[in-house]
């Protein structure tokens, strides 16, 4: 009986083992990190920067792929149909995640029904500033300026639907000021112009701002987090000035095709929160406006808190400015 037991059992594992094999300890080959968009850009960048220390965390290689089309949209699609295994990433960023689904009729995704949240990995906040001929000194005396002269400021963005243009939207809702939108094809040209001259205010990110603020070119007067950016503490937020109540910042995170084992997950999410925290990394992050959170909350629901408040942020914005983006 004890033989018979003895070798019933040697049979089963072996069995088993071919089964246990092929499962493998995850990640058990390299890890792609899908990117919606062209190389050279902030999410392209940020997701090369932190690719060789996920590496080392994971123990295996962490490849940057870019695939681009429709502001994300394309990139975003391929993750959320991808195998649920952990091997194929999407570095998530607001307008693909939060805004399209509620600025379009159709996505070829469901945000909050096909993507697995893993962890946030910085957040950059929408500032406004205005250009060296503007004489007001501060946000109230540009807002009382505004005020008096409904129309005739106009405020530039990186292009419809961005998150600067939804920062506009809720401003001339909270203040009346009626700032005219003049959307530009990116960033760069309507730097370009604000330097010059050309239009007084531009609405960007703190790490595209900061640069001119810093050199004189033009002035941060107002930053659109929940709290100040440790980078400007003089500059008030206009939430504090009772302006704006939401927070309008773009979002970094990492994420995956819905149905990532709890296991997986949780290795990721290790690997994540010690990468935001190395040294080198969180300096370079920080010294360009990003917010990294503390390491206990880069966690699957805090990010998926994010994602929900920004998208009811993006829906009041869309409201108010009737804004479509599949017109």
């Amino acid at each position: 009986m004890t033989t018979r037991r003895t070798l019933a059992l040697a049979a089963a594992a072996a069995l088993a083992a071919p089964s246990l094999r092929a499962q493998g300890r995850f990640p058990d080959r390299p890890v792609r990190i899908v990117v919606g968009f062209p190389p050279g850009g902030n999410v392209d960048f940020t997701a090369r920067l932190l690719a060789p220390t996920l590496s080392a965390a994971l123990g295996q290689p962490v490849v940057v792929d870019n695939r681009a089309g429709a502001g994300g949209i394309v990139g975003t699609e391929h993750v959320a149909r991808s195998r649920p295994d952990g091997h194929t990433l999407l570095l998530g960023s607001t307008g693909p995640l939060s805004l399209f689904p509620v600025a379009m009729a159709q996505l070829p995704y469901d945000t909050l029904r096909d993507l697995a949240p893993i962890g946030i990995c910085y957040r950059v906040p929408i500032v406004m500033m205005v250009s060296r001929q503007v004489t007001a000194r501060n946000l109230a005396e540009f807002v009382a300026a505004a005020k008096a002269q409904k129309g005739q400021f106009s405020a530039g963005t990186a292009g419809i639907g961005s998150g600067a243009h939804l920062a506009i939207e809720l401003f001339n809702a909270g203040t009346g000021a009626d700032l005219v939108h003049v959307p530009y094809r990116g960033t760069g040209p309507a730097i370009n112009d604000l330097i010059a001259g050309t239009i007084p205010v531009v609405f960007d990110q703190l790490s595209s701002a900061l640069p001119l603020h810093a050199d004189g070119r033009a002035r941060i007067i107002a930053v659109a987090s929940g709290s100040r950016a440790a980078q400007l503490p003089d500059v008030p937020t206009l939430r504090e000035a009772g302006l704006v109540q939401q927070e309008l910042t773009t979002t970094l995170g990492l994420l995956g095709p819905a149905g990532l084992p709890a296991e997986v997950v949780e290795t990721l999410r290790t690997a994540l929160a010690r990468t935001m925290h190395d040294a080198t990394i969180k300096q370079r992050l920080e010294s360009l406006g990003g917010a990294i959170p503390a390491a206990e909350a880069i966690t699957p629901a805090n990010y998926a808190r994010v994602i929900r408040e920004e998208m009811e942020t993006s829906r009041e914005a869309v409201r108010i400015g009737n804004i479509r983006l599949d017109q």
